[in-house]
């Protein structure tokens, strides 16, 4: 490809100096980034970044945009989704989903974290357009029923290990979250493959302290809805990350998702404990479905490692990880971009485990190239385009 320059580049932890230029090989990885002049490098408006990491995803729930209205709190929101989720016939589901995908790739997504509960996605990993860690949900509050659980579970995660291609693509069985899975499936998931990222959907209601603290709250509500005998749970008296936390092993790296309830003992617990911990935000869907944020500040105070997720566009009204940053951006002003896109790109390759290809501009990775245009302009929307 040559040569290309912007008056600003962002290599994926900071700004670089000016005049800064990179070298891009013809199969797009980068050969070279250096200050030294090169008259014929091709110079972009605005910025260039590395290509955006979208950590948490639910590309399966694609043909569910706007079937849950905004606003309506977590627990509302988890009883319709499985009340409406087949609603749609199997064309319709699959025309969303590469919908979702391309829109993924048009906002400068070089790499996803996607939940799955099905094997639906297996069409849109083999279109190789992206980096994939595909996380297969298991769900089972009851300890009676955790090996039929995993044994579902495991299905699908055997059909997407068995899906090899010409970009990454990992998976892992995990939990869905502390309020739908049983310590004993907790430990089947833990037992499985001792090294895997476990994703989990975590704190993203108060109820779901308030249900481990004192077994109390609108979660028992939405376990009597699906029909689940809560009756052997006992309390642990602690929020929901420390009770958990107990149950899996330290080894694996961990992503909490959503952490909109999450406090700042619990981020301590969680960095005291393990070896690898990443927060991933997505004030977006915390907005259409709590209408509030995580306390940002607060988790840049511990140090966390902060990426940035959609979650579905059932809780969402796009697929874009810079729409994520803005959010953030318009709440937390004093965030400075330079940090906002260490979360969008480097942060989410490592929460990945990926960072080796994507997520830093350096030689010998290939982490796609961005031009992002409008970001210091209130006025306008700022966008985004792929240029390698």
């Amino acid at each position: 490809m040559g040569f290309i320059t912007a008056k600003r580049i962002h290599n994926g932890r900071q700004w670089l100096p000016e005049g800064s230029v990179i070298e891009i090989g013809d199969d797009d990885t980068i050969l070279s980034v250096s200050q030294k002049p090169q008259p014929a490098a091709t110079h972009y408006d605005g910025i260039l970044a590395p290509g955006f990491v979208n950590v948490h995803c639910h590309l399966e729930l694609s043909h569910m945009k706007g079937v849950v209205p905004e606003y309506t709190g977590l627990i509302p929101f988890l009883k319709t989704i499985p009340r409406h989720r087949n609603d749609h016939t199997d064309d319709q589901k699959k025309a969303a989903r590469h919908n979702g995908y391309n829109e993924l790739l048009q906002n400068g997504v070089v790499a996803v974290g996607d939940i799955s509960n099905t094997t639906d996605t297996l069409d849109i990993r083999a279109l190789g357009g992206m980096h994939f860690y595909t996380f297969v949900e298991s769900i089972g509050f009851n300890d009676a029923n955790a090996q039929r659980s995993f044994d579902y579970a495991l299905k699908v995660y055997d059909a997407f290990a068995a899906q090899h291609g010409n970009m990454q693509l990992k998976q892992a069985i995990i939990p869905h979250a502390p309020y739908s899975v049983s310590s004993s499936l907790f430990r089947l998931i833990d037992a499985h493959k001792s090294d895997v990222v476990i994703s989990i959907h975590n704190q993203e209601s108060e109820e779901e302290n308030k249900y481990f603290l004192q077994k109390e709250g609108n979660v028992r509500d939405l376990l009597h809805t699906l029909g689940i005998d809560d009756t052997l749970f006992m309390p642990s008296g602690k929020s929901s990350l420390q009770s958990y936390l107990e149950w899996i092993s330290a080894t694996h790296p961990f992503i909490f998702v959503h952490n909109t309830y999450t406090k700042r003992e619990d981020v301590k617990h969680a960095h005291q404990l393990l070896k690898e911990a990443y927060w991933c935000l997505c004030p977006n869907a915390n907005l259409y479905i709590e209408n509030t944020l995580p306390d940002i500040d607060m988790f840049i105070s511990e140090g966390a490692c902060i990426c940035v997720g959609t979650d579905s566009l059932a809780s969402n009204h796009q697929l874009s990880v810079l729409s994520e940053l803005q959010s953030i951006k318009n709440r937390y002003p004093h965030i400075t971009w330079e940090t906002l896109l260490v979360w969008g790109t480097s942060n989410g390759a490592q929460a990945l485990q990926m960072q080796d290809i994507i997520g830093t501009i350096e030689p010998g990775k290939k982490p796609g190239i961005l031009q992002i245009t409008g970001l210091d302009d209130s006025h306008t929307e700022p966008l985004v385009k792929r240029i390698a």
